[in-house]
């Protein structure tokens, strides 16, 4: 199975969106509808190395200091409408 490791941003949320959201039991943050805007994309044809990947995209700055976050996708369980879709099989 091959993976997507998608590095992207994080959106900051109001204090009044959390409490919001969970006062209404709702989602803070959709993917679906609004994904995180991207930084850095690459692929693994298996898990380890996808793994191992995310490993190193973690040590960047930005995501140690919490502005950035580090998401391992698998490819073949992604239908056409996923925000991460890259039209990949």
């Amino acid at each position: 199975m091959r993976f997507l490791i998608v590095r992207t941003e994080i959106r900051a949320a109001a204090d009044t969106d959390i409490a919001a959201a969970w006062a209404g039991g709702s989602r803070l943050r959709d993917e679906t509808s609004a994904p995180e805007p991207r930084r850095q994309v690459v692929h693994a044809e298996d898990r380890d190395a996808a793994l191992l990947l995310a490993r190193a995209l973690s040590t960047v700055g930005a995501v140690r200091a919490g502005r950035h976050r580090v998401k391992v996708l698998p490819i073949e369980d992604m239908n056409p409408g996923h925000p991460y879709h890259w039209g990949g099989s």
